[in-house]
């Protein structure tokens, strides 16, 4: 019998199906604090894992603990290098939440092209046809966008806006050529020069220490003035208050962040009152198809890595 920590509930879906395997039990934990999970994880054979941090300090003494489900793709709130020395295998569902980031990060570039927000806002004020004339708005066909990270969720990107026949450019330098040729981008190898001529910037890499603080004050002065930037992957790519600057001194036209620093966002932050970014909580992935989906394949593959007959797909290495 294995046992499984289920760290932050999440849809039912999944939980079904380890409810149907005898050789599952299961308990839920919502008190994710690093004192509560020190004192409750190390009973567990594996467990899942959403938002909330596991760091050597919890792990360390987590002897029997040979799996972590991500309930996501991201995996910067786990200590890689501590999995690593100890044998322990993390699996991410790499399959489950394209769809829904890519609906995602369209929401936020066609809202903030088209200044939704300020139109919703000017009709519930009364200033029906002023509002018109005072809101910014562009198309963005024939405009070109430049897609950073060319995984799962830049390649569904591509089919998406091709529709709107955008001029697209993939920076990813682990992804050939070819590949972004036969999506239908063209790859390009110089990100500071790429993003001058970029009039949307969206991005879908990992954090970690290469990609940390990626966009900053000095390649955003790079940025045309008509420029939209989009970070639906994770928080930290985006150094947020040169960010916050750059949208202030009008260096570039707008911003959406699903994905933060810290989270959730402090009120204090600046760019709560900043009316040039769009704001949403981390819930790209939060549609009720992307909840189902993730569910189930968290708990698929706890239950594969024991059965032995684990998707290589799903694995962190």
């Amino acid at each position: 019998m294995y046992k499984i920590a289920i760290i932050e509930e999440f849809h039912k879906a999944g939980l079904e199906l380890l409810d149907k395997h005898k050789d599952f039990n299961y308990e839920i934990i919502n008190d994710a604090s690093e004192e509560n999970l020190i004192k409750k994880l190390p009973e567990f054979d594996g467990c899942t894992l959403r938002l909330s941090k596991l760091n050597s300090k919890i792990l360390q003494n987590c002897k029997k603990l040979k799996v972590i489900s991500r309930h996501g793709v991201g995996y910067d709130n786990v200590d890689i290098d501590f999995l690593k020395k100890n044998n322990i295998t993390l699996l991410i569902t790499s399959n489950a939440n394209h769809v829904a980031v890519v609906e995602h990060t369209m929401y936020m570039i066609l809202s903030i092209a088209k200044g939704i927000v300020s139109h919703d806002k000017a009709v519930r004020d009364g200033s029906f046809k002023k509002g018109i004339s005072k809101i910014e708005t562009f198309e963005i066909s024939n405009k070109e966008i430049l897609i950073i990270g060319c995984g799962r969720v830049g390649k569904s990107l591509v089919k998406k806006l091709q529709s709107f026949n955008m001029n697209i450019k993939i920076y990813d330098p682990y992804v050939d050529t070819k590949i972004i040729t036969k999506l239908g981008g063209i790859k390009v190898d110089n990100l500071n020069e790429s993003i001058q001529n970029a009039d949307i910037i969206t991005l879908h890499i990992p954090l970690n220490k290469n990609t940390k603080n990626l966009i900053n004050i000095t390649n955003l002065s790079l940025m045309k003035k008509n420029t939209i930037l989009i970070n639906t992957s994770r928080g930290g790519i985006v150094n947020e208050k040169d960010l916050d600057v750059a949208l202030k001194k009008n260096m570039i036209f707008g911003a959406g962040l699903d994905v933060f620093e810290e989270e959730p966002l402090d009120q204090k932050s600046p760019l709560i009152k900043n009316k040039k970014i769009l704001l949403s909580p981390h819930s790209a992935t939060f549609t009720n198809e992307c909840k189902i989906r993730m569910s189930k394949l968290t708990i698929q593959n706890i239950i594969d890595f024991f059965e032995k007959k684990m998707d290589k797909s799903m694995v962190v290495t």
